[in-house]
């Protein structure tokens, strides 16, 4: 059931992708590809010269944003020992709703010995609009994953900050046998109550998450490189927490405007990628 006030509305687009990779002579390849437009992607690229055999996929959406009655369904699968990146060309808008939210449902698994970085742009909920986003991740103990997701008060030059009716994202973790790392939510709006309030973000216009996923014998003095990092980070505010049965780390960062809160979110997967891999974080060819 949708929560109070965001009911299911008028019908909008289904989207569907669903992503098989498998490493094949040691470079990262798509072995199924099922897409729906208004999601697609185009073939992957090899970016990182460090990297050669890992894959970099841009998830890209038909259109300027999701609107209300929106569906959107993305199911990853990346097999033992393979190597992907995803992320978005762009931000994702959520426009003005009369009725009905928007929703987007991501399903990742990372199979023993993977490497899935899953760091799309931030999520900008313009007024008056409602949206329920859902990361369930399933992680092999053997595998490394990172996942980040950034949240931007909207419009700011137009006057908006944190003036959506719903923004609802929930993380879900778990182990292959289906042993529950952590559930990680993240409500605002409707029942929960406006974000820009003391007991949430307060001043604080941006939010956002960086989980992660590795091997507990290789996280050995991460959290303090991860802290140190977030401390010499400009105009941010960050913590770094460890998640249940050593799974890895989760860093929050509060921010003034997303300039900042990028340069930090980039600062922390280099220095969690120089940590775990020997590689610096690689020049994504963004505009």
């Amino acid at each position: 059931m949708p929560p109070s006030g965001a009911g299911d509305g008028p019908p909008g687009t289904v989207g569907l992708l669903d992503l098989r990779f498998a490493s094949i002579s040691g470079v990262t390849r798509v072995t199924q590809q099922f897409q729906r437009t208004p999601l697609y992607i185009f073939q992957p690229i090899y970016l990182d010269p460090r990297r050669p055999g890992m894959a970099f996929v841009y998830l890209q959406h038909q259109g300027d944003g999701m609107l209300q009655g929106d569906r959107y369904r993305i199911d990853v699968e990346v097999g033992e020992g393979a190597e992907v990146h995803l992320t978005t060309q762009a931000a994702t808008k959520i426009y003005r709703m009369e009725s009905g939210h928007a929703a987007q449902l991501v399903n990742l698994t990372a199979g023993a010995g993977s490497l899935v970085e899953y760091l799309p742009d931030p999520v900008i909920p313009y007024r008056h609009s409602r949206f329920i986003g859902r990361l369930d991740v399933t992680a092999h103990p053997q595998a490394t994953v990172l996942l980040a997701e950034t949240l931007l008060p909207g419009r700011v030059a137009r006057g908006e900050r944190h003036a959506y009716d719903l923004y609802r994202a929930t993380t879900r973790i778990r182990r292959p046998d289906g042993l529950p790392i952590a559930a990680d939510a993240l409500s605002f709006g409707g029942a929960s109550g406006r974000a820009d309030t003391p007991a949430r973000l307060g001043r604080h216009a941006v939010h956002a998450s960086f989980f992660t996923l590795a091997p507990q014998e290789r996280t050995r003095g991460l959290h303090p490189a991860l802290r140190a990092c977030l401390d010499d980070s400009q105009d941010i505010i960050a913590g770094v927490s460890t998640l249940p049965f050593g799974a890895g780390l989760v860093a929050r960062i509060l921010g003034p405007s997303a300039i900042p809160v990028r340069y930090a979110l980039h600062a922390a997967w280099d220095t969690v990628r120089r940590h775990l891999t020997g590689s610096p974080a690689p020049d994504l060819r963004k505009s």
